[in-house]
């Protein structure tokens, strides 16, 4: 699935002539909202996404198609290098994130790996992608309020929701509100994952 159809023909074509034994192109689209139909109506076990896909974006299509077929092996595709982009791509439910600057040919080896159970990061990109988790945003923790962080750092230390109400001197409704909050505010998915960032961030280090 592609916004642009050369691109979606070029790639099919490379498919039918170096690995017509492989795959079989059941259907291609350059619209996301068609995404999720497509699949399911080829019952595709990869597809690859580009992440400029009218009309709202990739990244929603691939949301869309991992929710509705959590089996089928997705390849994001973009026209840049971009890490907060690759890195949103891989949150949403991406198998694998490749540039499309990248040589034809070595598409063809990625989507063997997807089909095998393996997910798909160009070495250079998956350095940049660690030394970047290595090397959290140093601003974060400054643009959180005291209670924030203080709310971080109970959810590093591994806090339950009514131990944190206890903590903060408010209701474990209140808590729980809180922690949505925070979560969402450090770009987490849930709070085993920003539980993790904090400690990436050194909060295990402050008093719980």
């Amino acid at each position: 699935m592609d916004d642009h159809a050369l691109f979606t023909q070029g790639l099919e074509l490379l498919l039918g002539t170096r690995a017509d034994h492989l795959f079989d192109v059941a259907g291609t689209t350059t619209n996301g909202d068609e995404a999720v139909a497509l699949v399911g109506k080829n019952r595709a076990d990869i597809v690859t996404i580009d992440l400029t896909l009218p009309p709202r974006g990739g990244l929603e299509a691939i949301a869309a198609v991992r929710a509705a077929y959590p089996a089928t092996r997705i390849l994001a595709l973009s026209g840049t290098e971009d890490l907060a982009l690759a890195e949103r791509a891989l949150r949403s439910g991406a198998d694998g994130f490749m540039a499309k600057s990248s040589d034809a040919d070595a598409l063809v080896a990625p989507l063997l790996a997807l089909a095998a159970g393996m997910k798909v990061v160009e070495a250079d990109l998956l350095e940049k992608l660690l030394t970047s988790s290595r090397k959290p945003e140093n601003d974060l923790l400054d643009k959180l309020g005291p209670q924030q962080v203080t709310l971080w750092s109970l959810l590093a230390h591994g806090l339950e929701t009514t131990e944190i109400a206890e903590r903060l001197h408010v209701s474990e409704r209140t808590a729980k509100r809180l922690v949505a909050s925070l979560i969402q505010r450090v770009g987490a998915r849930n709070r085993i994952e920003a539980a993790a960032m904090g400690g990436r961030y050194g909060l295990l280090d402050a008093d719980s």
